[in-house]
C-alpha cells in the first residue's frame, strides 16, 4: 500500500461479563465474539445487533476460540471443558460436541478451506481432525510436547501447521495421513508461539485445484518473544518433501504477541498483543503500516470482515472493538470531493425548513434518532434557529455531546450561509471531517484522547467532565469505571497534516 492507513472506532461490543477471548468475522453478515463468561455470541455485521439466537450456551467454562465454517453456516467453538461444539448459527442449535479422548481443555479449533474437516490443539499435546460432516474422529496427530495452542491449513487443505507452548511450529500431511510430522521447527518463537496461519492468497494459494507438484504458500506465526515471523512454506505433494525457510521477521510488539489475522486479500495482516495494540503489517514486505490504540488490558484476538473494510480485536477489557480501515489518500478525496459537492450544491435557507426538512437534517449529522422528539415538539426552520442547550434538554437530548453537535452544526449555517451535510463522510463543516471534532466542544481537537467509552475526546474537554464528577460518557451515559485516556496518536497527526494543508 502507498500510503498510511487509518483506523476509526466503529462500534464497540461490551456485552460480555468477562475477558473476550476470540473474535470472528464469517464470509457474510455475522461476527461471532467468544469469552470466558462460558458464551460465545453472534452479532449481525449491518448494524452490530446480537442475532436472534445468541447468546450460544453449552459450555461449563472458559470459551478459549470460535471459528466459522467457510460458507458461515456453522460456528465451531472449544473450552476449557474439553469439548469442541458445533453450532448452526441459524438455529443456534448444536451440530455435534465433540471432545478429545483425554477430555483436556481445548485451545484452539480451525476448519479446513475445503470445508470438510476441523481441527482442534489441547493441552493433551494433540491435534485431532474431524470430518464435519460424520462428526467423527479421522486423524490424531502427536509430537507436541506442550499444550497446542495455535494450528491452521494450508489453503489447499493439504497440510498443516501448528504451533505449542515450548515454541516449536510442526507441519503436518493432511490429506494422506503421514504419521510422523514433515517438519519440526525447534525454535519458532522464544518462550512459546500463540498463533498461526496461512495466507489466503500467497504462491499455490491462488490456484488451490492442483493435485500433484510443488506447492508454495506463506504463513505467519506469532510468539511470546514480540514478533511475527513470516515462513516460506514449499512442499510437494504426496511426499515427505517439506521445507520451511523464514522470510521476514516483524518487529514492533513491546509484548508478547497473541493474535495474527490475514485480510481475505491477503494484503494485511493483523496482529495483537500483551501491549494493548493492533498492528497492521504488509502481508508481502513486512512494513508496520498503522498502529491501533484503544483497548484498556491485553488484546486477545483479531479478525478481518471479509470486504477488508473493518477489523474487530477483543480484549481482557471485556470489549470487542470494530474499526472501520481506510487510508490518507481516500480520506482526503472524499474531503475534496465533499468540498466542491458543497460549493456547488444550492440549499434552501433554514429558517424556510419544514419540520420534516429539520428531521432530514438530523440524519444527515447522524443524530436521527431525535427524530421522534423534533417532530412531537414542531421544530421547525424557525425553531431551529432559536433552540438552546436547556431547550435541547427540555424535549429529551441528555447526552452532552448531542447537543453540542446539534448547536455547533446550527451555527455553521449561521456563519457560512447554507451548508448541505453528507451523513458518508460525517462532514461538520466545509472541509472538516466529524473525526477531529471533539464530541464535547465540537471544535477540532489538539490533543485527542481515547476514553474507556472508545470514544475520542479533546483532553481538557473530558478531563473537565470528569473534574465536574461525573461519572457518564458524554456520548453514551454509560458507566466510565475508568479515568485512564489513551492518546489517539494517528489521528493527532492526520487533524496536524489536515490543518497544514488549509
Amino acid at each position: 500500500m502507498s500510503n498510511k492507513l487509518v483506523t476509526s472506532l466503529y462500534h464497540t461490543i461490551g456485552a460480555h461479563s468477562s475477558d473476550v477471548n476470540c473474535v470472528a468475522f464469517s464470509n457474510g453478515d455475522l461476527l461471532a465474539t467468544a469469552s470466558a463468561d462460558k458464551t460465545a455470541r453472534l452479532w449481525n455485521t449491518d448494524d452490530f445487533t446480537e442475532h436472534k439466537h445468541s447468546p450460544l450456551c453449552g459450555h461449563q467454562y472458559y470459551v478459549h476460540c470460535c471459528t466459522f465454517s467457510p460458507f458461515g453456516t456453522t460456528l465451531a467453538t472449544c473450552s476449557t471443558d474439553g469439548k469442541l461444539i458445533l453450532w448452526d448459527v441459524k438455529t443456534g442449535k448444536k451440530n455435534a460436541v465433540l471432545h478429545h479422548e483425554s477430555q483436556n481443555s481445548i485451545r484452539v479449533c480451525r476448519f479446513s478451506p475445503n470445508s470438510n474437516y476441523i481441527l482442534t490443539g489441547s493441552d493433551d499435546e494433540l491435534l485431532c481432525m474431524w470430518e464435519v460432516s460424520s462428526k467423527k474422529l479421522i486423524r490424531t496427530f502427536a509430537g507436541h510436547e506442550a499444550s497446542v495452542v495455535g494450528c491452521d491449513f494450508s489453503p489447499d487443505s493439504n497440510f498443516i501447521v501448528s504451533g505449542s507452548c515450548n515454541g516449536d511450529l510442526q507441519i503436518w500431511d493432511a490429506k494422506f495421513g503421514h504419521g510422523k510430522c514433515l517438519k519440526y521447527i525447534d525454535e519458532g518463537h522464544d518462550l512459546g508461539v500463540s498463533c498461526c496461519q496461512f495466507s489466503p492468497t500467497y504462491g499455490s494459494a491462488k490456484s488451490v485445484s492442483s493435485d500433484n507438484g510443488t506447492v508454495t504458500f506463506m504463513f505467519a506465526s506469532g510468539g511470546q518473544d514480540d514478533l511475527i515471523k513470516l515462513w516460506n512454506f514449499q512442499a510437494v505433494l504426496g511426499s515427505a518433501a517439506v521445507s520451511i525457510n523464514l522470510q521476514l521477521t516483524l518487529k514492533g510488539h513491546s509484548g508478547p504477541v497473541t493474535c495474527c489475522s490475514y485480510s481475505h486479500d491477503g494484503s494485511l495482516l493483523a496482529s495483537g498483543s500483551i501491549d494493548k495494540t493492533v498492528r497492521l503489517w504488509d502481508a508481502i514486505h513486512g512494513n508496520s503500516l498503522h498502529v491501533i490504540e484503544g483497548h484498556v488490558r491485553y488484546v486477545t484476538s483479531c479478525s478481518f470482515s471479509y470486504d477488508g473494510l473493518f477489523l474487530v480485536s477483543g480484549s481482557n477489557d471485556r470489549t470487542a472493538v470494530i474499526w472501520k480501515i481506510t487510508n490518507e489518500d481516500e480520506l482526503f478525496k472524499n474531503i475534496e470531493r465533499n468540498q466542491s459537492q458543497c460549493d456547488t450544491e444550492e440549499v434552501k435557507p433554514v429558517n424556510k425548513w419544514s419540520v420534516e426538512e429539520v428531521c432530514k437534517w438530523l440524519e444527515d449529522i447522524g443524530l436521527e434518532q431525535y427524530k421522534p422528539s423534533f417532530e412531537q415538539n414542531a421544530i421547525d426552520g424557525t425553531e431551529l434557529e432559536v433552540i438552546t442547550d436547556s431547550m435541547l434538554q427540555q424535549i429529551g437530548l441528555e447526552a452532552m455531546g448531542h447537543r453540542n453537535k446539534i448547536l455547533r452544526a446550527r451555527k455553521i449555517l449561521q456563519q457560512g450561509g447554507p451548508v448541505k451535510f453528507v451523513k458518508d463522510t460525517n462532514m461538520l463543516d466545509v472541509g472538516v471531517p466529524d473525526e477531529f471534532l471533539c464530541p464535547i466542544t465540537r471544535e477540532v481537537m489538539k490533543d485527542p484522547v481515547i476514553a474507556e467509552d472508545g470514544y475520542t475526546y479533546e483532553r481538557s474537554a473530558i478531563a473537565g467532565w470528569m473534574e465536574k464528577g461525573k461519572t457518564t460518557s458524554p456520548m453514551t451515559n454509560g458507566t466510565l469505571n475508568t479515568k485512564q485516556l489513551t492518546p489517539n496518536r494517528s489521528l493527532k497527526m492526520l487533524i496536524q497534516r489536515y490543518l497544514q494543508g488549509q
